[in-house]
């Protein structure tokens, strides 16, 4: 079995239709899988929520202390309401639940539904209860069977040193007291106890040793044996502080099960001075200690960053080794490193769930635009860097490092800087924007308000009109008609496809490319024009006459021909582009047609 579905009724910041509580329109549903779901999304996205909505549901092996507070109700209202759904279910696990069984007509199969309802009377939270069952409210859902719906909870910002070190209660205490070998038979006394009994038994053996020491001429010495020199001397202020007939006894542990376990630490053999990422791995192995064990219950684990103190190449590690576990994972991130290696296609064993706003939009084939080339595509190329874009507020597609370098640098002038507006400029590295793009493109009905910009070249280039001689400078090429640019406009946006009430959105360059459009841009023109006399100095086509000007026909055919040739420094030509920019204070970029494209893409990716 496993938990299929999550729904929440003005749970924090999930609350719709003014928090009106009508059971048939919950005001988030939230899909899971049978294996890895990975919960993803900026800061507040609602991340930590989903996990504590299930936690509130359901107890953790831990024994940990969990209640509603003043804060997990949504504004001004006074009810919560959070639903889990268990299917799947074998016979032997229906069985654990009988009465409170509903039936699915589709599947024909059976499933439990659990219930948490809480309020708020007079402005103190009322603890709620946890009930079962087909019925709206379901009924009293008895302490025994929520013993099968127990999960494992690894929190964030683990400080692994401590919750493994012994003391009273401990982290360890708690998860071995949770094992099955450590349940006591009551007509049989457990190992552990007899080994700490015995352990006991010898060391006050030798500190109730009255040998005493003796000289180098074998003569005893007074005063030197075990017993005088320790538990003589405590015994002989017990007797004067309380009675004559009090004693001490000196032992390691007290013969209790429990005792016994809060003196137990978990160490890394043969290492010291552990570091935070590898007390952290042993942590957690020693958490899922709960889910390897034998029992018919639910086996769940609730992850709550797991890349806290690991590095990436130890994130992927640990995530390699969750997915090979027969076991559900829950797990809410915010490294694009983990993003970027779960697999977004229509597998039953992996879930990406993107957190935006007040919903939540799985990322698969069945519910986004993707196809199964899309998803092997994206298996590929969507590294850590590109996988940025699962954690912003805004995103621009780009074609190159260009792109990337030269929008930063216009947004400023914009006064839209996108580090503040959490906009991230995604290098797709070719024109395979689209198969990121339709990541954010919904069939489920539903639209994500997120802005994507899609910023790409009109690919429209100049035909030669006369063979090519020696040198490439004096290659000659027809202008092109603005009727060309036009057809192979309606021709990208039609290939495209983007659906109009998408926040999705095409920004095509006017021209050719972006540094044709820069050389026909009325304000970056001259600028540009420098940059690559500069970064082409060798290029007797981009060289100024002795007036201190270019020819313009020559640059003009020059410049053509590295794009045609694709010897053109893009990156370095944008580079010093960029420093120019910077420092100019008499910059009118906004009238001007031929990089307008450029300003609209970021205006949009920043909600202007």
């Amino acid at each position: 079995m496993y938990l299929s579905e999550l729904k929440l009724w003005n749970f924090r910041k999930y609350s719709k239709h003014g928090g009106a509580l009508d059971v048939s329109t919950p005001h988030l549903v939230v899909p899971f899988k049978k294996g890895l779901n990975v919960l993803i999304g900026e800061n507040d996205s609602g991340k930590t929520a989903i996990i504590d909505a299930i936690k509130i549901v359901l107890r953790t092996h831990a024994i940990e202390w969990i209640h509603l507070e003043d804060k997990d109700f949504y504004k001004d209202t006074d009810t919560i309401r959070i639903e889990l759904k268990i299917e799947d279910m074998t016979n032997e696990e229906a069985c654990l639940f009988t009465e409170w069984l509903s039936w699915d007509k589709t599947s024909q199969k059976p499933f439990l539904r659990v219930i948490y309802k809480a309020q708020k009377l007079q402005g103190r939270v009322l603890q709620g209860e946890v009930t079962a069952g087909a019925e709206v409210d379901g009924k009293t859902f008895t302490s025994l069977a929520r013993e099968y719906l127990k999960t494992v909870y690894l929190k964030a910002l683990r400080d692994a040193s401590v919750e493994l070190t012994a003391k009273k209660n401990s982290r360890v205490s708690q998860i071995l007291q949770g094992h099955e070998l450590f349940k006591e038979d009551p007509e049989q006394e457990h190992p552990f106890v007899s080994y700490v009994r015995k352990a006991n038994n010898n060391i006050n053996t030798w500190f109730n040793d009255d040998t005493p020491q003796t000289d180098e001429n074998g003569a005893s010495i007074a005063g030197t044996s075990n017993k005088e020199m320790i538990k003589g001397k405590i015994d002989s202020f017990l007797k004067a502080f309380i009675n004559s007939n009090t004693s001490s006894s000196l032992t390691i542990a007290d013969p209790k099960i429990r005792s016994i376990l809060d003196t137990i630490s978990i160490v890394i053999e043969q290492s010291q001075n552990l570091g935070l990422g590898t007390m952290n791995r042993l942590y957690m192995a020693t958490e899922l200690l709960h889910l390897n064990k034998k029992w018919d219950g639910l086996k769940l684990c609730l992850i709550e960053e797991l890349e806290a103190h690991l590095h990436p190449q130890a994130q992927m590690k640990v995530v390699s080794a969750l997915q090979e576990q027969d076991v559900q994972f829950i797990m809410s991130t915010h490294s694009p490193n983990l993003a970027s290696k779960i697999k977004i296609s229509d597998s039953k064993s992996t879930n990406l769930l993107l957190c935006y706003g007040t919903e939540i939009y799985p990322l698969n084939t069945d519910l986004t635009r993707l196809d199964t080339e899309d998803c092997i595509f994206l298996e590929h190329f969507l590294d850590a860097t590109k996988a940025n874009l699962f954690f912003s507020k805004g995103i621009i597609l780009v074609e190159g490092w260009a792109e990337e370098l030269l929008l930063p640098v216009l947004a400023n002038r914009l006064g839209l800087n996108l580090t503040d507006h959490e906009v991230s400029v995604i290098n797709v590295g070719s024109t395979a924007h689209i198969r990121y793009a339709n990541i954010f493109i919904r069939k489920d009905g539903k639209k994500l308000d997120l802005p994507v910009s899609i910023v790409t070249d009109l690919d429209v280039s100049p035909a030669k009109l006369k063979k090519e001689e020696e040198e490439e400078d004096i290659i000659e090429y027809a202008e092109i008609s603005r009727e060309e640019e036009q057809q192979k406009a309606i021709k990208i946006q039609q290939s495209l496809d983007l659906p109009v009430d998408s926040n999705v959105k095409l920004y095509l360059a006017p021209h050719w490319t972006l540094e044709w459009c820069l050389y026909h841009s009325t304000a970056l023109k001259n600028d540009f024009m420098n940059c690559v006399s500069l970064v082409h100095s060798r290029t007797a086509g981009f060289k100024k006459g002795e007036d201190g000007s270019w020819n313009e026909t020559t640059f003009k055919q020059s410049l053509i021909s590295k794009l045609k040739n694709r010897t053109l420094d893009k990156v370095a030509i944008a580079h010093e582009l960029c420093k120019r920019l910077n420092n100019k204070t008499d910059l009118n970029i906004l009238e001007d047609d031929n990089i307008y494209y450029l300003l609209r893409a970021i205006k949009h990716a920043c909600n202007q």
